[in-house]
């Protein structure tokens, strides 16, 4: 069940994640071993999945044995948690050769986690991103951060440790602000020049040390369109693998409508109404398009559209 009354793309995973387990290597073994066990597949960050019968895709499970083979030991494999009392696993396969057309054969295809994300059940997608992105962190901290020296997987995945300085490292996860800025009746959207031709979309950026997210949201308005924030107020959140952010989504007061893009990190700036807003969500601006409803952007935008404030 949901924790909030919103709930975006990559966001509820059902899984009990049994973070108390994790430290127990013999009842992750048993778990591992177990003929009911399952696993989740990931190629070079894509998703392992088949057809569901409702015309969409779903996970293709694996045999949590079968992933245990290919992984060919512990720096391949994740614990992922608990389905009641099913434990799920996730392995990590890389390289140029498709495993669907090796191993995998006749058992599911891999497909762009981000091409497929609404197509997926959401709980489907949300195990899958967390899959995702704890690889990619362990991918990209091979090597201990202290010392230099080559680390090692332990806790079921979730953690590596230096055996030369016994340092232990984390996943890490990067918080962005995201935030629709609004004025009297009118949000104010940007785009950036590298975008799609004619995408606007809410204003982020990372949170820095030492900043509240209401400091963060104010700062990057008044950075990249001269807007002074009034007030913040929260809408919800999105992990979002890409490779590590939890997107922090936003609607903000600000003091005036006049913004100036600071044409560095945006181009350009416009103002919508609500009924503006709308029609760019439904896409009857032609030449203009807002994120599609997978971006928390969208829903951003959404919420405010159709909101009666």
């Amino acid at each position: 069940m949901p924790l909030s009354a919103f709930q975006n793309t990559f966001a509820g995973n059902p899984l009990n994640r049994a973070s108390e387990r994790r430290g127990d290597a013999s009842w992750l073994a048993e778990k591992l071993a177990a003929p009911d066990s399952l696993a989740v597949a990931v190629w070079n960050g894509k998703p392992f999945v088949e057809n569901a019968k409702d015309g969409g895709v779903q996970i293709a499970y694996l045999p949590s044995r079968m992933a245990e083979e290919l992984a060919g030991g512990p720096e391949r494999l994740l614990f992922l948690g608990l389905w009641q009392e099913t434990a799920v696993f996730a392995v990590d396969l890389e390289g140029g050769v498709d495993p669907a057309d090796g191993p995998l054969a006749g058992l599911g295809r891999f497909e762009d986690l981000r091409a497929m994300a609404l197509r997926l059940p959401a709980t489907d997608a949300a195990i899958m991103a967390t899959s995702k992105q704890m690889f990619e962190w362990r991918r990209r901290h091979r090597h201990c951060a202290s010392c230099g020296e080559q680390t090692n997987v332990i806790d079921g995945g979730w953690k590596r440790s230096c055996p030369a300085c016994k340092v232990e490292h984390f996943p890490r996860t990067d918080p962005v602000v995201i935030m629709l800025a609004v004025h009297e009746d009118r949000c104010m959207l940007g785009r950036q020049e590298i975008w799609p031709a004619g995408m606007f979309s809410a204003l982020a950026g990372f949170l820095e040390p030492g900043e509240t997210i209401e400091e963060a949201c104010a700062r990057e308005l008044e950075e990249e369109a001269g807007l002074k924030t009034v007030s913040v107020a929260y809408h919800s959140t999105q992990p979002w693998p890409y490779p590590s952010s939890l997107m922090i989504g936003l609607i903000a007061q600000v003091a005036n409508d006049e913004a100036t893009p600071d044409q560095t990190e945006l181009s350009e700036v416009r103002w919508f109404t609500k009924p503006e807003a709308r029609d760019l969500i439904a896409g009857k601006i032609e030449g203009t398009f807002a994120p599609g409803a997978m971006a928390i952007a969208h829903q951003l935008l959404k919420s405010w559209a159709e909101s009666d404030d």
